[in-house]
């Protein structure tokens, strides 16, 4: 369900946030993207662009219309490999010339613990991965990508999807889907690590920032309060499935129909993902433990 707020931006204009960063919004919305992909275009004269976003002819013809005659793209940054945020990248690429900069591809930066699941468990999983993305350079935590007046710093911040980034740009972090003001992330295993989700956000906490330009929604101006929001929205919703396993067995689907009651129903699918991270998670603290093999469908009981 989408929040009743104020941020209907125009989609595929782009419009100024500060001075060097403006922001176009794609033409994908949906209950998982809201109006759209966030596509940032940072810099004055050589401009990078964070987050492409989805395969649209209007998105392409939308970024490269943003361009000035006195403009060109330099580098095109891509956040992380889900199907909203990394497939124009190469067509992006093929029209302006500038090479793409990722933390890899797909099953980059996934857990020891998600590796295993993904070969040897039936955990489902892999929701709107771009399985054919490739970076042209590939980027570490710590460091930093340098242009014309404008440097962004590399915060590997797994959770979402293994191979997600955040970047800081003075004391401002572009956050992508990690954190987002409209709605919590989903955290869907394998790709999506709740352990490495609540340790990202820890580590955001350390710093000062003014404020989070995130892949989807408008900006968020207090980032330490919604940090605090989610870490806390995320401590709840494992109280609510040991409460509710302290009654017995149960799956993923059914903990999150009996928690998640103010969901739609169109949402319910996500939210048993969710839920089923919270259970790897506990499993892995050796707080719950599925009845018998870890599968999406299994059975969770407490130990």
């Amino acid at each position: 369900m989408l929040p009743p707020d104020d941020f209907a931006p125009p989609v595929g204009i782009a419009q100024d946030l500060e001075p060097g960063l403006r922001r176009i919004v794609a033409d994908n919305p949906s209950p998982m993207t809201y109006r759209g992909t966030n596509t940032y275009l940072l810099g004055t004269n050589a401009l990078a662009v964070i987050d492409p976003g989805p395969a649209s002819q209007a998105h392409l013809n939308a970024i490269l219309t943003a361009v000035g005659s006195d403009q060109h793209i330099s580098h095109i940054i891509v956040t992380h490999t889900h199907l909203d945020h990394s497939p124009l990248a190469r067509d992006l690429s093929q029209a302006s010339g500038a090479p793409i900069l990722a933390f890899g591809d797909a099953s980059a930066g996934r857990s020891d613990v998600m590796t295993q699941l993904a070969k040897g468990a039936q955990i489902g999983g892999g929701e709107g991965i771009d399985e054919d993305f490739h970076a042209d350079q590939i980027v570490q935590d710590g460091d930093h990508i340098t242009g014309d007046n404008w440097s962004l710093e590399v915060i590997h911040t797994p959770g979402h999807i293994g191979n997600h980034i955040s970047l800081g740009w003075q004391d401002a972090c572009f956050t992508a889907d990690h954190v987002m003001g409209w709605a919590s992330s989903l955290v869907s295993p394998p790709d999506g690590d709740l352990t490495d989700f609540m340790a990202s956000c820890t580590r955001l906490q350390k710093r000062a920032w003014r404020t989070f330009y995130p892949g989807h929604g408008a900006e968020i101006d207090d980032p330490a309060g919604r940090l605090a929001w989610l870490i806390g929205h995320r401590q709840s919703r494992e109280a609510d499935i040991l409460d509710a396993l302290a009654a017995g067995p149960a799956t993923a689907q059914a903990l999150a129909a009996q928690i998640y009651t103010q969901t739609p129903p169109a949402l319910l699918g996500a939210a048993a993902r969710n839920v089923l991270a919270h259970l790897v998670d506990l499993n892995g603290k050796n707080r719950v433990t599925p009845v018998e093999t870890l599968s999406a469908d299994a059975e969770f009981k407490l130990i």
